[in-house]
């Protein structure tokens, strides 16, 4: 008689640990959950003067050139969350280009840092696509692009989500 007890025991033990297992899944996929609603929450918050300012100096031109000015810019928008790794989430930024034909829009790609202007039809890189037509409608000073979605910014900083 004693060992099926003993087998018995072992296989509580084993339930346990595999309960214990599927519990301690569990408590993870709730925090992953928790934690992709803080970060949700932060940035959807209106952006500060400071950190459209610096966007807006995407469009000058000359920064595509200059490797620290394009430092400083991703240095501000680093500081706007500094609660996020911002860049594992962030691909990068689209807004109309405005130095005129044959450029369409401009981009900052937050993998490479780099600055770029795009002519009509040239093809954005690196899942930038996705917020050229969001960037042309208007009624936005730039689009955020992430892994999961589109932030447009407006004038006021304010932020509108757009999934997909």
């Amino acid at each position: 008689m004693p060992k099926p007890l003993l087998k018995q025991q072992q296989s509580q033990t084993q339930m346990g640990s595999m309960l214990s297992a599927t519990q301690q899944q569990s408590q993870k996929q709730q925090t992953q959950q928790m934690d992709k609603m803080k970060l949700d929450r932060l940035l959807r918050k209106t952006r500060s003067k400071e950190y459209m300012d610096a966007l807006h100096k995407l469009d000058a031109g000359g920064h595509v050139h200059n490797q620290h000015k394009v430092n400083e810019i991703v240095d501000v928008i680093r500081n706007e969350f500094p609660e996020v790794e911002i860049s594992s989430v962030l691909l990068g930024f689209v807004s109309i280009c405005y130095l005129g034909r044959p450029y369409e829009v401009h981009t900052l790609d937050m993998t490479g840092q780099i600055i770029d202007h795009y002519k009509v039809g040239q093809s954005l890189p690196g899942g930038l696509e996705k917020a050229r037509s969001l960037a042309l409608r208007g009624g936005y000073e730039f689009i955020e692009v992430y892994v999961d979605c589109c932030r447009c910014i407006s004038s006021t900083g304010a932020v509108s989500v757009i999934n997909g």
